[in-house]
């Protein structure tokens, strides 16, 4: 599919699908688009009187036109208050219309709407994006899908001049986006922690990333007691990955991103028996975010040093499983009493993020489905956010206010630690039932001694039962882009 800017006017442009944006209860024809409803004969405010469009979101109005117009169909699409506007206002936007496009079948789109003081590069990029993301489908394993490709060859962004680059970054992000959600989605049987590594040095050889794979006895070898304790209760052996990018230039900082690469998690002896085992596949999302970070780096090519690390494994059930009961040692010789085997993504965690801080880094994030309480607390559609230091949360609430993904900041609250002190170790693995996504998050803290550390808790948002504004039901692909942006903030 082309995607481009041109400086044509709704007035003047032909093709399958017209798409005009308006503001919320600013519903008034003026300038271009008044001169093309006079040119249609008045089809356009025929429209809006008939289907009482008031310019909200999501709710397009469509009509075609007479046989001897340029343009077969015009869809009207609202954009929210222009008080309110954000580029996520525009990357919605640019997703209905997209998604409209696809219902009416049509072959070109045209999209007209009214501009801001948003930067053209911005600008161009948030549309793409919800153009590209909304019409990403994965048919992977359908032996006759019923939603068919879509038939869209060519989108132009109207009335605008320039743009490019930002629409070439949009096209490299969400192709990293895309890696993530086919990761997600896919069955656990075929994505494997094997099959993480594979993705990891399939991209080291595409982009010229190092890379390494730290086995069993390698990871042993280090003392990564917590992580290889997960890994026992399954028959596929656990793999550590660790992708380095690193610039043509002398990087501006050194950082790292951890994903949990848990592929399957069966809750191991404290087995899910409260529903939602079925979906469990997709307790790998913080890997996949990292790992699709690393597609879009490789082509951006930004002036900054990142190492993404994984300490990928399932967490089943065999002879050799996990007790509650037993105690681990972690790499940094912390012991841990596991009190719930079901809180096994810290225990991966708190190796990654001991090895990632021996890398000598600026700061690091690490991105993790890690517990339900997280969705308890701020629903679906929002991560928590925890940080030992102001600014990196900050420079993360910046980057999730730019790419639309939501992350809400929650303490740190030592005091609740004390329910995680263990008789016989230096800690339990999990606390009680209150404060369960805190408490995930001071255990994580232990594991970080001074290097500036976020942890990103995104069970909720990485999954939609229903789909959401340009994503379809599964697999959202959330982190990626919030990643990207962070590090080429800095």
């Amino acid at each position: 599919m082309e995607l481009l800017t041109v400086t044509t006017g709704c007035q003047d442009w032909a093709g399958d699908l017209l798409c005009i944006g308006f503001w919320q209860d600013q519903v008034e024809l003026t300038g271009e688009v008044a001169a093309l409803d006079a040119r249609l004969g008045g089809a356009i405010q025929e429209l809006i009187n008939e289907t009482e469009f008031k310019g909200k979101p999501n709710s397009p109005s469509v009509t075609r036109l007479g046989s001897g117009s340029p343009v077969k169909k015009v869809a009207l699409l609202g954009l929210g208050t222009a008080a309110k506007a954000t580029l996520e206002s525009y990357r919605k936007a640019a997703a209905t219309a997209a998604k409209t496009a696809k219902q009416n079948k049509a072959h070109t789109l045209g999209l007209f709407l009214p501009l801001t003081d948003q930067p053209t590069d911005a600008l161009t990029a948030a549309l793409s994006e919800g153009i590209l993301l909304a019409l990403h489908q994965d048919n992977r394993f359908k032996s006759d899908p019923e939603d068919k490709p879509p038939v869209l060859e060519k989108v132009e962004l109207l009335g605008i001049e320039g743009g490019n680059a930002g629409i070439e970054q949009a096209q490299k992000i969400v192709s990293g986006v895309i890696l993530a959600r086919e990761l997600v989605a896919a069955p656990a049987s075929l994505v494997t922690p094997t099959t993480l590594a594979e993705t990891a040095l399939s991209l080291a050889q595409t982009y010229g990333f190092n890379v390494t794979i730290l086995e069993r006895e390698d990871c042993e070898r280090l003392g990564m007691g917590a992580f290889l304790g997960v890994a026992k209760g399954s028959d596929t052996p656990p793999k550590f990955i660790h992708l380095t990018y690193t610039p043509a230039v002398t990087p501006k900082k050194r950082l790292a991103v951890i994903g949990k690469g848990v592929t399957f998690d069966s809750g191991g002896l404290n087995l899910k028996t409260q529903g939602g085992i079925e979906t469990m596949k997709m307790d790998m999302a913080g890997a996949a975010a990292v790992l699709g970070c690393f597609k879009a780096l490789g082509q951006i090519q930004p002036p900054v040093l990142v190492h993404g690390i994984i300490a990928a494994t399932e967490n089943m059930i065999n002879g050799h499983a996990l007790h509650p009961g037993d105690i681990l040692t972690a790499s940094n010789g912390k012991t841990i009493e596991v009190n719930n085997t079901d809180a096994e993504g810290r225990l991966t965690l708190a190796d990654a993020l001991v090895y990632a801080e021996k890398l000598e880094v600026d700061a690091m994030v690490d991105l993790a489905t890690l517990t339900g309480a997280c969705i308890v607390a701020l629903g679906d559609d929002i991560a928590g956010l925890w940080s030992s230091q102001d600014e990196l949360a900050e420079s993360l609430l910046q980057a999730a206010a730019v790419t639309g993904e939501k992350i809400w900041r929650m303490p740190l609250e030592e005091k609740y630690f004390e329910g995680m002190k263990s008789p016989i170790a230096d800690m339990k693995n999990a606390g009680g039932r209150s404060a369960g996504s805190i408490t995930g998050a001071l255990f994580l803290q232990q594991y970080v001694q001074k290097t500036p550390w976020a942890h990103l808790d995104v069970a909720g948002p990485v999954w939609s039962e229903k789909g959401n504004a340009y994503a379809g039901a599964g697999a959202t692909g959330f982190g990626v882009r919030l990643l990207v942006q962070w590090i080429l903030s800095q």
